[in-house]
């Protein structure tokens, strides 16, 4: 049985590149494959502008300033609800804002889909249990696996992430 990815677009300030959806799936599918997650696992994942970003980093987070994505976990220790009609484990949700996600892109110069792959692969890896807050080994971790999981996408590192010094 897959996983099932649900996404849904509530913004209008971004154009959604044909194509995304296809690539945040393939994310999704690729961290639970390279996490070797046992099961089918479901994840929503939904499009919003940076004003409604930080509505929800203000309600969940306190922080009222917009970011580029929240992962809301649902499991808990390696435990999950399964949704009954189709037997999968219920990860949580990703918000994403497009609006933040398209400023990033540019700022870093890399195309949205490459912006939005990450984002995606790094909310996953929340919802997983993974958290990167505190710094130090966990956050060098976590990254090792954002890098991993974007080269096996086809999407490595980009030298816009590093410094321009030769």
């Amino acid at each position: 049985m897959s996983n099932k990815v649900l996404i849904k677009n509530s913004q209008n300030t971004v154009k959604i590149p044909s194509g995304l959806r296809i690539l945040i799936r393939r994310s999704c599918n690729a961290v639970l494959e390279y996490e070797k997650f046992d099961g089918p696992a479901e994840i929503s994942v939904t499009f919003v502008d940076n004003a409604r970003i930080a509505e929800l980093n203000a309600q969940y987070r306190s922080k009222p300033m917009p970011t580029d994505v929240l992962s809301f976990p649902m499991g808990e220790d390696g435990a999950y609800d399964i949704d009954e009609d189709n037997g999968c484990k219920i990860l949580g949700d990703i918000v994403i804002s497009m609006e933040r996600a398209m400023e990033q892109a540019e700022l870093y110069g890399h195309s949205l889909q490459r912006e939005v792959a990450y984002l995606t692969v790094h909310s996953m890896l929340h919802l997983l249990g993974y958290d990167h807050e505190a710094g130090g080994l966990e956050a060098v971790r976590m990254r090792e696996k954002e890098e991993a999981v974007l080269m096996q996408l086809g999407l490595p590192r980009t030298v816009s992430y590093t410094s321009d010094e030769v």
